[in-house]
């Protein structure tokens, strides 16, 4: 049987951790854990401000990359999380040195409430696997070196010079996070809706190809505000979707939104024959929460996008809470024929990062063998007083088919 496979990997040249894995590879990707700016043969963060914790979170990403020979360079998507979003300008110069050629992976940047650890800054990266994760046959000859990122900057929307607006590779395209400019949440959210849709148009996509949005706010207010102009951009059919409470954003923005875009058309030397009009699966089942926002999951292609969960009885403790959170998202990918052991992704928002062992006890049930790469943030607010937010990504072996 020749299927792509869940490739978990780790290198003892950056930190391990039982709860997760380094990096799963699953198809045309690779899926990083979040890199804490820890120092491998100390065990401890490294000492010194954001720049220097900021350098070693790039050096740990570089050294898992290494393990599995890729490099920074196959980043598609690098996510920057600060405790401080002043300290965003040295962040980038730290990450600006790891990137000098003229090709820039899209970028997210935001500062969160806390960071496991104590840190200043953690790093994550969305890398290319052109090899493709296939345990038994090979997908293309030297596929690696043929299948190709498609960079591109439009005459549409705001170009940043440490970020490329859309980064294509394989059957996926992603978007650096688009942030507002002007005016108060409502107008600042219409405006990085209508960026996403300018930027999509110009390289001949749509709204309705989104398959998964993430929200960054100050407040759930703000959140709530935020997505009159996300219903606005999505009348009929709804992604995947996640929303966060940050403490700050780029350039002052009261609101930040991300999209993950299905690329059907595949990226070269894909035939465009064999990848063209490739549907957006989605899918909801009455086992867990479902809401009028968002659809539970979106598969396209080899991957699935979960919603983000939070636990239906908020006044459980929080190893209660994140069973919940599982338990959700296991009977969501159980009713489209996948089991918890498909899983690449993790991201998981907690109101106290201190909360996160009682989180691991409850994670271990699920996930015995700490396969997923993962995230771990700390959040100013969630929705009904909950203690924790769990949104995932996973594999989708069958693929999704051609209309």
């Amino acid at each position: 049987m020749v299927d792509n496979a869940v490739l978990a990997r780790d290198t003892k040249a950056a930190p391990v951790f039982a709860a997760c894995s380094q990096t799963v590879a699953y198809s045309h990707y690779n899926n990083l854990s979040a890199q804490l700016p820890i120092d491998v043969a100390t065990g401890k963060l490294v000492s010194g401000g954001a720049k220097a914790q900021a350098a070693q979170c790039m050096l740990n990403l570089a050294h898992v990359l290494d393990g599995i020979s890729h490099c920074l360079d196959d980043t598609v998507r690098l996510t920057v999380m600060l405790t401080d979003i002043n300290d965003l300008a040295a962040v980038d110069e730290a990450v600006a040195d790891c990137f000098q050629n003229l090709y820039k992976p899209v970028r997210t940047s935001y500062a969160v409430a806390a960071l496991p650890m104590g840190a200043k800054v953690q790093i994550e990266a969305l890398v290319a696997n052109g090899e493709g994760s296939m345990p038994f046959a090979a997908q293309a000859a030297d596929v690696r070196r043929a299948l190709r990122a498609v960079d591109r900057d439009t005459k549409k929307g705001p170009v940043e010079a440490l970020s490329t607006q859309t980064v294509a590779f394989s059957h996926y395209n992603n978007l650096t996070a688009q942030f507002g400019t002007k005016g108060g949440v409502k107008e600042q959210a219409q405006e990085c809706f209508a960026n996403i849709k300018d930027i999509l148009g110009e390289i001949d996509h749509i709204m309705d190809h989104v398959v998964r949005i993430t929200i960054f706010a100050k407040s759930l207010a703000d959140i709530e505000t935020a997505k009159d102009a996300y219903k606005s951009a999505f009348p009929g059919y709804k992604p995947a979707l996640t929303t966060v409470c940050v403490t700050g954003l780029p350039k002052n923005a009261l609101v930040q939104v991300e999209a993950v875009v299905s690329h059907g058309d595949g990226t070269p030397p894909q035939p465009i024959a064999d990848t063209v009009k490739l549907v957006i699966e989605a899918n909801n089942t009455d086992k867990a929460p479902k809401s009028d926002l968002s659809t539970q999951t979106c598969a396209f292609s080899h991957y699935n996008h979960i919603s983000a969960q939070l636990p239906t009885d908020a006044k459980a403790d929080v190893k209660g809470q994140t069973a919940q959170c599982l338990q959700q998202i296991k009977d969501i990918v159980e009713s489209i024929d996948h089991i918890m052991g498909d899983c690449v992704k993790i991201n998981i928002a907690l109101k106290n990062v201190g909360d996160l062992d009682a989180v691991n006890a409850a994670y271990a049930t699920f996930f015995p063998g700490g396969i997923p790469a993962r995230r771990v943030i700390g959040v100013s607010e969630l929705a009904g007083g909950a203690s924790v937010q769990i949104d995932a990504v996973f594999g989708n072996a069958e693929g999704t088919p051609p209309k």
